[in-house]
Order: structure tokens, then C-alpha cells, then sequence
């Protein structure tokens, strides 16, 4: 139901039956932290946001990323709670389009 799938991207970050997104399904977060990005599928966006993280000092446990044509939806599990100015450091990559904290 679309409900559910509503709620499983509000409380998890879960992509399911997007039209621009692929689908993108880690369950439910049991790390510290969970922070989801959509960007352009463009080369070295995995190595820009893991770079940026392990600058940060904050370990990386579990991560997803996939395509859909001109965008990516990458998932990242992480051992530390995530603070607004560590999104800003993601939000000024180039070709990232959203950053969102879920967990």
C-alpha cells in the first residue's frame, strides 16, 4: 500500500516504487544514525560523501547506493549521530541534490 511505503521512506529512508529514484531497501536502521542522499549518478559522488565522513572521524557500518538513470539515492548507516553542520559539509558536494536525516 502506498501508505506503508510512505511511511517506511519517512521513518527508514526506504525507496519504493519511486519514478525517479531506484528502488532502495536497507530495513530499518539500528546503527546510531542513518542519513540518506540524492544526488546525480555522476562519477565519484560514493568516494566524495565516504571521504567527507571519514574527514568527520565518524565510521561508516552499512551503506546502499543505487541509479536510476540520471539520479542515485545512496543510504549510509552510521556509528554517530549526524549534526547540521556535517549535512552542510554533504550538501556542498557538487551533484548532490538533498541530504536527509533520518536517524
Amino acid at each position: 500500500m502506498a501508505v506503508d511505503e510512505m511511511r517506511n521512506f519517512l521513518e527508514n529512508g526506504n525507496i519504493i516504487n519511486s519514478v525517479n529514484y531506484p528502488n532502495c531497501d536497507m530495513g530499518v536502521c539500528s546503527a546510531a544514525g542513518r542519513v540518506t542522499i540524492c544526488h546525480k549518478n555522476t562519477a565519484n559522488m560514493i568516494t566524495k560523501f565516504t571521504a567527507t565522513f571519514g574527514d568527520l572521524g565518524i565510521n561508516i557500518e552499512n551503506m546502499m547506493n543505487k541509479s536510476k538513470g540520471d539520479y542515485a539515492y545512496t543510504m549510509l548507516d552510521v556509528a554517530a549521530a549526524v549534526n547540521d553542520d556535517q549535512v552542510k559539509k554533504l550538501e556542498a558536494i557538487d551533484g548532490v541534490i538533498k541530504v536527509r536525516v533520518v536517524k
